[in-house]
């Protein structure tokens, strides 16, 4: 756990300077804003200073405070709608989500629903222990919300919580106070710092709603590793996201949480792009890279599920899922979205040692869009092909060609590789299935060869 106490640590040196602001809150006249907090924060215990923020498509820019129950008499909530609420995590920084508005905006453009946003920046600029002592406290006001909102109309079923980083331990608790009957939870990277050992009890656990998901970019670091959902999505491993690797993005504080705030960007993408966000059920990542998963109408699922709004994530009501660890892969920039290809090579002449060779996938305009090393085996081996799962990105076109090139070795003379195929075909999900595409007979030696993809015979 110490990497991530120090990656915690690092954040606090950094933003202090920027944290030492006095606490104020301001509402003007009709409209609530976020309130701000301050490192004194961490100096002396302050009350929680919880408020309910209410935007609906009569007031989609101009939030209602909802506080008490003579509030939400006087706002523009409707119990015969859904309700989705929004709950931040811990903010070092002291400030209200930049990623909010963009999020509460796309479910109101998505669904005619109320969307309630739940502010505790104040008792979450804190020392961290601190704060996940405070999500106790905050957790028993918003059950207190919702009871009173269901004294307005709503029911039980109809309540959709969105929970990011610690958030989505406080969903779940917040969940088990109403004996696991709300909707739906979802988790965005769900807090792994003192809560990646602890019980059901303790943190988002699937008997926490009908319908739990979770989707994990930061597993390694800020967010949990372990399943806590009935379906828990796994984006590139839910470890290092593409685009998050380069040292210097705008700040040092975003490159440091880049991957963790990634589940929360990938899923406002969801909402507002019609591309799926499809994933693969599978026990690892590894073996989902490996081709070893790509058939969901095999697995107890029956579908794959998608990220976004769509009822239990596209799968049927039949299917009682549990745990199940999903995986896909995404690109750098919205709309993350990508296709997934299994890329299979079979061979017959091999060389005396272990060689590399290097594929890029180019589009119709000869864009390159996506590129694999891969280790061929020497000719002892028993293995006659290779299969691996690689990300296209869509919106550069079809992928019609590709190159191969043998890589050099300064201590190892390259030998020919006799390729007797190659096959790509895109993984289908659902019903949807699409013809594969191959490559026959190819003798790799020193040139890069560029080859046409073709149907297969």
């Amino acid at each position: 756990m110490a990497h991530h106490w120090n990656r915690i640590l690092l954040l606090g040196s950094l933003i202090f300077p920027l944290c030492y602001t006095a606490v104020k809150g301001n509402i003007s006249q009709n409209c609530t804003v976020f309130q701000t907090s301050s490192w004194r924060n961490i100096l002396q215990r302050l009350d929680l200073s919880v408020q309910f923020m209410l935007l609906t498509r009569q007031n989609p820019d101009c939030a209602q405070p909802i506080n008490d129950s003579n509030d939400i008499r006087n706002s523009n909530f409707n119990g015969s709608l859904p309700t989705k609420l929004i709950m931040h995590g811990y903010r070092i920084t002291g400030s209200k989500p930049s990623w909010v508005d963009t999020l509460a905006k796309e479910l109101l453009d998505a669904m005619d629903v109320n969307v309630v946003i739940v502010d505790w920046i104040i008792g979450s600029t804190a020392l961290y222990h601190n704060v996940v002592q405070n999500s106790a406290e905050l957790g028993l006001k918003v059950s207190i919300l919702i009871g009173d909102l269901m004294s307005h109309g709503s029911t039980e079923d109809s309540f959709h919580l969105i929970g990011i980083s610690l958030g989505a331990h406080v969903a779940g608790f917040v969940g088990r106070m109403f004996k696991g009957k709300l909707g739906r939870i979802t988790g965005l990277d769900p807090a792994g710092p003192k809560f990646s050992n602890a019980g059901v009890d303790e943190r988002l656990d699937p008997g926490d709603a009908v319908f739990v998901e979770a989707i994990h970019s930061d597993s390694d670091y800020f967010g949990i590793s372990r399943p806590v959902g009935h379906i828990d999505f796994y984006l590139n491993d839910g470890k290092d996201q593409p685009g998050c690797t380069r040292p210097f993005l705008t700040s040092v504080y975003k490159y440091l949480v880049c991957d963790h705030t990634r589940a929360i960007f990938v899923y406002i993408s969801s909402i507002k792009n019609q591309c799926p966000l499809v994933a693969f059920p599978c026990q690892t990542y590894e073996l989902f890279a490996k081709g070893q998963c790509t058939n969901c109408n095999t697995h107890p699922l029956q579908r794959c599920p998608r990220i976004g709004l769509l009822e239990r994530g596209g799968l049927s009501a039949d299917v009682q899922p549990k745990e199940v660890k999903v995986y896909l892969m995404t690109s750098s920039q919205p709309p993350f979205c990508v296709k997934h290809f299994l890329l299979e090579i079979f061979y017959e002449q091999l060389g005396s040692h272990e060689q590399r060779v290097k594929i890029k996938f180019l589009s119709n305009s000869h864009s390159d869009v996506s590129n694999l090393q891969l280790t061929i085996p020497k000719k002892q081996s028993s293995e006659s092909i290779i299969r691996k799962v690689i990300p296209y990105n869509a919106r550069f076109g079809n992928m019609d060609d590709i190159t191969i090139q043998l890589l050099s070795s300064w201590h190892k003379k390259r030998s020919p590789i006799h390729i007797e195929k190659i096959r790509i075909r895109e993984l289908h999900f659902n019903d949807s299935e699409r013809p594969p595409r191959c490559i026959y007979n190819i003798l790799l030696y020193r040139e890069i060869l560029f080859e046409q993809l073709a149907n297969c015979l």
